[in-house]
């Protein structure tokens, strides 16, 4: 190994696994850059996020129903259930679209109930959308930059008289940006329009972008919607590489194969409770799973 690898090495995140990187032909500069040393107060295997009791109500209708589970510092944690199960409830209310009716969303032992989207993001809970939300006019390194800027500390007057600060940030913000698009793969379409980029590409553009804000987790809502098998294998590599990167995964999806084959454990929610919380194998073999996603059997008239 040489001394410009050693340092790279170095550079990671904590929780980063250079050997995975390297093998998923990440280099290792990228994966620094793309991962900064953030500053979490968890340990690696503990914690990260609590979700304790949480209830939503929208009248009459009870969507979430007393549900709590915990995500991991370091795991890919995926979040499933038929259709109406209320995953995407669940995630909206961790991620501040809709506030609890009660219970409560812990980050870090600290809550982020009740707090604005833009504050939650700022805490570190960043996520994507089932419906790719990019500004189609800019190019795919501008919409990095605009998630990058969560963590500008350039004020308005700052950035129009074009502060030292505002440059040196700028600046910063480009060559990261740069990185980032490499490390999802779309780095020669840096200069592209968001709207001409491929699907396919424009779900990694998104997922990009979330990384920008120095997420401690990234929240991935129905990424592989729209998606071909071979797509579907590629964005499991990714999610895998963003791991190994160091960060900690959520992921709501309704693909199964991809499902199993990513997280590391899964929470299963139906009819807006929670129905099990194991790792794969294990879920995958729960025969109260199967008659959720298949149906009861009726008994057999004698």
């Amino acid at each position: 190994m040489t001394a410009d690898d050693e340092a790279a090495r170095d550079a990671l995140a904590p929780g980063a696994d250079a050997e995975l990187l390297t093998d998923a032909g990440i280099d290792l500069e990228v994966a620094a850059a793309a991962a900064p040393d953030r500053e979490i107060a968890v340990e690696v295997g503990d914690s990260i996020v609590e979700v304790k009791n949480l209830t939503v109500k929208f009248g009459g209708l009870l969507a979430l129903d007393n549900v709590s589970f915990d995500i991991k510092r370091g795991e890919i944690l995926g979040l499933i259930g038929p259709n109406g199960a209320g995953k995407t409830t669940c995630f909206n209310a961790m991620t501040g679209v809709y506030k609890p009716t009660s219970g409560d969303v812990l980050l870090e032992g600290k809550s982020i109930k009740g707090q604005k989207q833009h504050r939650i993001t700022r805490l570190g809970l960043a996520r994507t959308f089932q419906n790719i939300r990019l500004f189609g006019e800019m190019s795919a390194l501008e919409n990095v930059v605009v998630g990058l800027d969560a963590r500008h500390r350039t004020s308005v007057p700052g950035a129009l008289i074009r502060s030292p600060r505002h440059i040196r940030e700028e600046k910063s913000a480009i060559e990261r940006g740069m990185a980032l698009l490499e490390f999802v793969g779309i780095a020669d379409l840096a200069n592209t329009a968001s709207r001409q980029l491929p699907y396919g590409y424009q779900r990694r553009l998104e997922i990009a972008r979330a990384l920008a804000t120095d997420p401690k987790v990234l929240c991935l809502d129905e990424p592989a919607a729209g998606f071909n098998p071979a797509e579907k294998e590629d964005l499991m590599d990714l999610i895998r590489t963003i791991r190994a990167d160091g960060y900690t995964v959520l992921l709501i999806e309704h693909d199964m194969r991809l499902v199993m084959g990513v997280t590391d454990r899964i929470v299963v929610l139906e009819f807006g409770r929670k129905l099990a919380d194991d790792v794969p194998t294990a879920i995958r073999n729960d025969p109260r799973v199967i008659a959720a996603y298949l149906g009861e059997p009726e008994d057999d008239v004698a």
